[in-house]
Parts: structure tokens; sequence; C-alpha cells
């Protein structure tokens, strides 16, 4: 016999994080983010720690340092929360309906990468150092030499064009699986801004957030770091910068390698 007992369709609740009130959180997110083992030696960690503090558009770094084998820096990620809904001075939160006055997220202070005298703030032996980054002999310009992305349609999730691979990166977050506030103010941020948040194991979270690197020349395309180097020979410009995405993957819609890359294929 059929029943006809009807049951409730429920529906999903948006996963929000467990707030009691407006505050910071809805604008901000203190985190650690993991730079890499230490195994891996100063010459590839100054590349990566350089690479990473460069992105300083929606992220603020504070200090570098290292526990266990792995190299860390404390970072607050500045992308408001999903679910602030701002109006005018007033705000109201959309999941547990709190209203008040906006929140203010964390006072953010300049993070200046280019100091001007060919003088730049980069990673040293896993310590941020101010160091004179002379620019490469000049030579006669030759086709080969121009930037391919100068003209590239490129353009990161939110529309933003050119330079695109500049403007956005993953970050691994260190977070516990026991720590679920902090997951889920991590997940609760304004998508694309910060999105694809996925668990990449028991201690860690990854995500993708825009943030534009502060090395960038005036045109918003050019490295300021490209051809200058170390005063140990090293490139200053971070390795990473120079290498191809693995598998054809990482390409930006636009991307004046996209179709080049898949010919190589």
């Amino acid at each position: 016999m059929e029943s006809t007992v009807k049951t409730k369709r429920r529906t999903k609740a948006p996963l929000a994080p467990p707030c009691h009130a407006l505050g910071s959180q809805c604008q901000a997110v203190p985190v650690v983010l993991r730079v890499g083992a230490l195994e891996e030696g100063n010459a590839s960690l100054d590349h990566e720690s350089t690479w990473l503090i460069g992105h300083t558009q929606h992220i603020s770094f504070y200090d570098i340092w290292e526990d266990e084998g792995e190299l860390y820096v404390d970072a607050t990620l500045h992308v408001p929360c999903r679910f602030l809904q701002p109006d005018g001075s007033t705000a109201r939160c959309a999941a547990y309906g709190f209203t008040g006055p906006a929140p203010r997220g964390p006072v953010r202070r300049e993070q200046p990468r280019q100091l001007g005298r060919d003088q730049f703030l980069i990673v040293e032996n896993r310590r941020t150092a101010i160091r004179a980054l002379p620019p490469p002999p000049r030579s006669l310009p030759v086709l080969a030499a121009a930037n391919p992305c100068a003209l590239a349609s490129c353009r990161t999730a939110d529309n933003t064009r050119g330079a695109a691979c500049c403007r956005d990166l993953q970050i691994e977050i260190m977070c516990t699986k026991r720590q679920r506030r902090l997951e889920a103010l991590v997940r609760s941020r304004r998508s694309p801004y910060l999105c694809k948040v996925e668990r990449a194991g028991e201690f860690s979270i990854e995500a993708e957030i825009i943030s534009t690197c502060a090395y960038l020349d005036d045109d918003g395309i050019g490295c300021t770091l490209h051809g200058r180097q170390r005063a140990d020979g090293r490139p200053a410009k971070p390795d990473l910068c120079s290498e191809w995405p693995e598998k054809k993957q990482g390409l930006h819609p636009g991307c004046v390698f996209s179709r080049r890359g898949m010919r190589l294929g």
C-alpha cells in the first residue's frame, strides 16, 4: 500500500560561522600561512616567501617564523564575510539577523615592497630585509624581450584584466579539523575574492584569494623585480613567477600562453 504521508522538504542552510554579534570577523580573518618545509633550503624558501608576502592587496603580513621543520607567516585576510550586508554606516548579518554600526576591520598598515632608489623589501635567509637591487645593464631592445603579457586579455575571477597570474594566488592556511570556527570563518568569505576552500589534510586548508602583487610596475603588468639580481647572483624575481603551470593547469581566461601550451601537449 502506497504511503500518503507527506514529508517536508528540507533546504540546506548556508554555512555560517558561529558568531554572536557584528564584529571585526565580518571584515577580516587572522590566520597562519604555511610557506614551506625548511628542508627545501633557503634558496627555495626565500623565493617562495618573497612571492607570498608580495601579494599585499587583501593580505596583511606580519612575522615570519619557523616551527618543527616548517616556515610560517602570520597574516590577516582582508576579505569580508559573504553574509555581511552593509548599508551606509550600518550593517546587517544575513545569517543571524544582527544589525548595528558597520563593523570595522583590523587596522591596516602600509606594506611597501618597492622603497625607491632600487630598494626593495624581500625575504633573505628566511627573514624580511631591505636590499638594493640595481636594474640590469641596459641593452638594445629586441622583439623577443617584449613582455608577451602586455596585450593579453587575461583576467581574474572578479574581471580585473591584465597580469591575472600576479593578482591571485593559492594559500595554505593552518587550521586543524578541531578549529571549526576558524574554518567556518574562512569558508564564509565573499567569493570570488576568497574561494575554492578545500581541506588539505588534518592540519590545514587551502584556498584561492585575489590579492594583487605589490612588485607590479606602474603599468600594472610588468614586474619591478624582473632582471634584477640578489647580491649572491640569484634572481630577485621569485622563481615561481617563471615556472609553467603543472599539467597545463592554472591558466586564466585570455592567457596569452593558453593556446601555445595546448600545442605543446
